[in-house]
């Protein structure tokens, strides 16, 4: 293993240098970086609003329910073909870090470990980090009052879940993403909560959990729908429509995304290939050790920078190919650093009034039946007749018959019962089809059941 302290090796010319990143939790970033990323946050809103613009999306689209429409949130358990909650966040904070690596290449998005950075007096909230952006932008934050953050035992309990669709309703339901948001209060505990820029370090958070729950179990994450709102490939922001994403594309993040997470001072670059498809050069850069191998290999005619204020080393399986643009260095950035201090003083830029701003609850555990009816179908496969049957009376109970593409076949209702039972099933042809349950308006059930 070799380590180098200074410029290592030039290919070729590379200019006007931009970002994929090396992400980390906040406290390992140095003052360059966090002076960088909130001046970041402060320069999108004199532009076209980005952070407005997310924070308007997410509240438009947040959670409608038992519906036809498409939503971000809470679409677990009942309506799992419409589930997007990890993806889409990750896209978001993709997105995020693009616009803000536009700015200074050297930007990434840390993030916040609330299973142990509990104390409302954190470095977090200091007025030049995260601070600032309650008084300057009026987030009315209310930080400790509500809860509970995550225990670290609750992490480990939630990451040790093997069914994807139970991880994802759990993480999301759960103290790991709810309480970072209820904890912060104000802003945060509302559908406009992507307008304070603690959400993108307790997201990026989230998907680091997820990147190491898909590490554990390795391809079990899965996504029925094939598109998200916002990045299907027709929503435009600053005269530039957003690409169309399919939730399943972007499971590995490396991979698709070029994102690493770095942990315990060392950040492990293995097991990529240089493309520049989201950038015409990518930078990676973190403050302490880098580990450059195993399979990163830049071929030829791609442009690759990777910078550390400490170290980096070259593992068996680096690959520059001849004719690549490769630069690796240590960047004391002392004239830089200068340049990128904390700016105080006269930025304050408020939101304008939005109804959805007194929805300071809309991330509030809510107790769905869902969670407490259990539902059986019998016979399966069936024949003749087939019965759907709840432990409890409901006060209207509709089931729905439909094929594997969606459409509905047989729909039948009744009022103040436990049990349907369906008799025209008989008339199916043998195959596949889905039974789902709706009681009192709230889809409590969907299965796979058999015509023999």
């Amino acid at each position: 293993m070799r380590s180098f302290y200074l410029f290592l090796f030039f290919i070729g010319a590379i200019s006007s240098v931009q970002s994929q990143s090396i992400r980390k939790m906040y406290q390992e970033m140095t003052s360059y970086e966090k002076n960088s990323l909130v001046n970041g946050f402060y320069e999108l809103r004199n532009g076209p609003d980005l952070v407005n613009d997310l924070a308007q999306f997410h509240s438009d689209f947040f959670n409608f329910g038992i519906s036809d429409r498409f939503d971000i949130h809470f679409n677990l358990p009942a309506e799992p073909e419409k589930q997007i909650f990890f993806s889409w966040h990750r896209m978001q904070m993709f997105e995020m870090e693009q616009a803000l690596q536009n700015i200074n290449p050297d930007i990434s998005i840390p993030w916040w470990d609330s299973s142990v950075d509990q104390s409302p007096n954190s470095p977090l909230f200091d007025y030049d980090f995260m601070g600032s952006f309650n008084t300057n932008w009026g987030l009315n934050r209310n930080v400790g009052s509500n809860g509970p953050l995550p225990s670290v035992g609750t992490i480990a309990a939630v990451q040790n879940l093997n069914d994807f669709l139970d991880y994802s309703n759990q993480m999301e339901r759960g103290d790991t993403h709810r309480g970072g948001h209820v904890w912060i209060g104000g802003v945060m505990n509302s559908p406009l909560s992507p307008r304070d820029p603690i959400f993108y370090l307790h997201h990026t958070y989230v998907d680091k959990l997820w990147v190491d729950w898909e590490k554990k179990n390795p391809g079990n994450s899965s996504f029925i729908i094939d598109f998200m709102i916002r990045y299907d490939g027709t929503y435009v922001f600053d005269g530039r429509t957003l690409p169309l994403v399919n939730p399943d594309d972007i499971i590995n993040s490396k991979e698709a995304l070029g994102v690493f997470y770095a942990e315990n001072g060392l950040a492990e670059l293995h097991d990529y290939v240089v493309s520049n498809k989201t950038r015409n050069v990518e930078n990676f850069y973190y403050q302490y050790n880098i580990d450059v191998g195993y399979g990163f290999e830049v071929p030829t005619d791609k442009n690759c920078v990777i910078k550390s204020v400490h170290e980096i080393n070259l593992q068996p399986g680096f690959e520059a190919a001849l004719g690549s643009n490769f630069i690796a260095a240590i960047d004391d950035a002392s004239e830089r650093r200068q340049l990128s201090t904390f700016v105080q003083g006269k930025r304050k830029n408020f939101f304008d009034y939005d109804p959805a701003i007194q929805n300071d609850h809309a991330y509030d555990d809510i107790v769905k039946l869902a969670d407490i009816v259990s539902v059986s179908v019998y016979p399966n496969p069936f024949r003749e007749f087939v019965t759907i049957e709840l432990d409890q009376e409901v006060q209207i109970l509709q089931v729905d018959i439909l094929d594997l593409f969606g459409r509905s076949l047989l729909s039948k209702a009744m009022t103040n019962t436990s049990s349907i039972t369906i008799l025209e099933v008989a008339n199916l042809n043998s195959g596949a089809y889905l039974v789902k349950v709706v009681a009192e308006g709230e889809q409590v059930f969907s299965k796979t059941i058999i015509k023999k």
